[in-house]
C-alpha cells in the first residue's frame, strides 16, 4: 500500500473514502448524462482502481463504496425530492468544509438526483450504523434523537449520549 499504509487505519480509509469519491466525480463529469446502472459502474470502476493502486483491500474497498453510494443515495434523493440545495442536504456551514470534496460530493448528488430516486426506499431502509464511514451531514440517534454533525467524511461512533449505534440521516 502507499503512504497511507503508516496512518491509523480509521484515517487511512476515511482518506481513501474522499480519495474513491474523487475517482467517481471524474468518471461522472465525463459522462454527465449517465443512466442509474453507469453511475454504479462509476463507482465499480474506482473501488477498483483503489484496490489496484494497493491503497485497500478488496474488503475495505468494497465497504467503503457501499458506504459512498448510501451517502450519494442519500443526497440525491434529497436534491429530487426537496429541490433543495446541496448545502441544506448538508446541514452545516459549506465553509467548514474542504471546497474540493464540497464540490465533488455535490456535482455527483446534483448530476444523479433524478436517476437516484429509484435508490431512495433502500436508502429510507438502511440505517447508518457505528464503525461505518460517512460524508458530511448530520446524523440522528434511531434511539434518542441525539444528533452528530460530520464537517467532512468520518467514522461514526456510538451515540454520545445514549451508546446505541444505528442513525439516520437529517433532512432539512
Amino acid at each position: 500500500m502507499n503512504d497511507d499504509a503508516n496512518k491509523p487505519p480509521i484515517d487511512r480509509l476515511t482518506a481513501a473514502y474522499e480519495r474513491m469519491l474523487g475517482l467517481v466525480h471524474e468518471g461522472v463529469e465525463r459522462f454527465e448524462q449517465d443512466t442509474l446502472p453507469q453511475l454504479g459502474e462509476r463507482l465499480d470502476q474506482a473501488r477498483e482502481k483503489m484496490v489496484e493502486l494497493g491503497e485497500l483491500s478488496r474488503e475495505e474497498a468494497q465497504r467503503l463504496s457501499d458506504y459512498l453510494q448510501r451517502d450519494i443515495e442519500d443526497a440525491g434523493k434529497y436534491l429530487a425530492d426537496t429541490g433543495e440545495e446541496f448545502r441544506t442536504w448538508l446541514k452545516t456551514d459549506a465553509s467548514l468544509i474542504e471546497a474540493r470534496f464540497l464540490h465533488m460530493l455535490a456535482s455527483v448528488a446534483d448530476q444523479t438526483s433524478l436517476q437516484l430516486k429509484q435508490w431512495a426506499e433502500r436508502a429510507r431502509q438502511t440505517p447508518y450504523k457505528t464503525g461505518e464511514i460517512t460524508g458530511p451531514g448530520v446524523l440522528a440517534c434511531k434511539t434518542c434523537g441525539e444528533q452528530i454533525h460530520f464537517h467532512k467524511a468520518g467514522r461514526i461512533p456510538p451515540c454520545p449520549k445514549c451508546h446505541a449505534t444505528e442513525f439516520n440521516r437529517v433532512q432539512a
